[in-house]
């Protein structure tokens, strides 16, 4: 049963504007401090600040802007700088002609199965978790296990063994560079003077060069040579060819979708893995719940990806975590041509922000928009397409998702057959987005056998 009148952790949202210079000092420490609070209540929010901008939170407009009229929203120029120096022109950032042909020679290697023959490496890696909260002691704070574990399945199936880049640089490089270079975003979007500082720009800068090295190294350590068995991301990539014109991807191209995929590949999946849990401690009826039907399926194994179909109700939890704290809470796009979304009008040059938090919670779109259910994803199709947007939507759909959300799958009920999870008192996490929607201060947990 639902806590009454008790929700779980949110932004705090102003209910009166703030001052110019107060909004920007605010929006330094989360992106998510410039929503309005009737962007939880109207479809679309519109302004000026700087430049004009519309907030939209309505399924249809939503549906317009990425999928019907997509090529007439590429992403903000300002986005694209912010990432560039991190992911190059890679399939995240790639706009026109570029994104269409990396991704029609991406798409086959996401096929079922190739993504089949790694997932073996997600079960091991909820046997590691469980290993290391089994030797603990005291409270453990399940965010930093969460990125150490989806870190761990996305550096193995990128790469082969004998090319993989340190996983100590890595891991600290791609941390440090998001927390320090998402803080200048939507500063940058909304094109607010150079005079207000974005801090650790050029610390963000320099700690991404020593990945990108690593990068290079094992992109031209696998060129030339024969696929692993089974083959990783960066082999498939390296064998992969535009269907329309043969075109492959060159050693800098591949370079840049590698480190896209370890960038997104890890972020997304561990922070949807930290939100579930802290949620099913949130609520332990759910945790009940979802433990039983844990142990009826695995019987005291780690899950594979043969019982993901038999784990629906943890699965449910995963979306409802994602539709809570979506782990790419926000997008900015551009439009470059005038169009009208219900009654506002569109100008070439406007900035259009989608909150997907606040769309996720917004009173127009959800009943009790911000109270943990995970019965919501009981019907599949009740649930419109463009409402809930954890992995976007159109086109650009993240290409990952099947194998982030089976990863989320596998790790969360092999926890969940296995221990108990009750939060430490006074230590709930604070949501902050900076380009991710992080869970501030951790997720800490007491964990227990069962």
């Amino acid at each position: 049963m639902l806590r009454k009148n008790h929700f779980p952790a949110a932004v705090p949202i102003a209910s009166k504007p703030r001052g110019f210079m107060a909004g920007i000092r605010a929006m330094q420490r989360n992106a998510l401090f410039l929503l309005p609070d009737i962007a939880f209540t109207q479809p679309i929010v519109s302004g000026h600040v700087v430049r004009r901008f519309h907030m939209v939170m309505d399924p249809p407009s939503l549906k317009r802007i990425l999928k019907d009229k997509a090529d007439d929203y590429p992403k903000s120029e300002e986005a694209q700088a912010m990432l560039r120096p991190a992911l190059g022109n890679g399939l995240f950032l790639a706009e026109g002609a570029h994104w269409r042909w990396q991704r029609r020679a991406a798409m086959p290697v996401f096929a079922p199965r190739n993504l089949t023959a790694l997932t073996p490496v997600m079960t091991e890696a909820a046997e590691d978790v469980s290993s290391r909260i089994t030797r603990g002691s005291g409270p453990i704070d399940m965010y930093q296990e969460m990125l150490q574990t989806a870190f761990e399945v996305i550096a193995a199936v990128s790469m082969s063994q004998d090319t993989a880049i340190p996983r100590e640089v890595a891991h600290k490089a791609i941390d440090r560079y998001l927390e320090t270079a998402g803080k200048a975003s939507f500063l940058d979007i909304l094109k607010i003077p150079g005079f207000v500082p974005r801090p650790g720009r050029a610390v963000a800068h320099f700690l991404i060069s020593d990945l990108k090295r690593a990068a290079d190294h094992a992109v031209r350590s696998r060129m030339g040579r024969k696929p692993a068995d089974p083959p990783p991301l960066l082999d498939l990539l390296i064998g992969a060819s535009d269907p329309k014109t043969g075109r492959k991807m060159t050693a800098e191209e591949l370079r840049d979708n590698l480190l896209t995929f370890l960038v997104a590949g890890h972020e997304t999946t561990a922070l949807a893995l930290a939100w579930s849990i802290y949620l099913v401690g949130f609520d332990q009826s759910v945790q009940d719940r979802a433990r039983a039907e844990a142990q009826e399926v695995l019987g005291g194994r780690a899950a594979t990806a043969d019982d993901v179909p038999k784990l629906g109700y943890i699965r449910q939890i995963v979306q409802e975590a994602m539709r809570l704290y979506p782990p790419v809470a926000m997008l900015s796009r551009t439009a470059t041509a005038p169009d009208t979304l219900r009654d506002r009008e569109v100008r070439a040059g406007d900035v259009m922000l989608l909150p997907f938090y606040a769309l996720h919670r917004n009173e127009c779109v959800w009943d009790n928009p911000n109270a943990f259910d995970p019965d919501r994803f009981a019907d599949p199709k009740a649930i419109d397409r463009f409402a809930y947007l954890p992995f976007g939507a159109g086109p650009r759909v993240c290409l990952g998702m099947d194998f982030g959300l089976q990863e989320a799958v596998i790790v969360l009920a092999t926890l969940l057959s296995r221990f108990r999870f009750t939060p430490v008192p006074g230590r709930d996490p604070d949501p902050v987005m900076i380009l991710s929607l992080r869970p501030g201060g951790g997720v800490w947990m007491d964990v227990d056998p069962v």
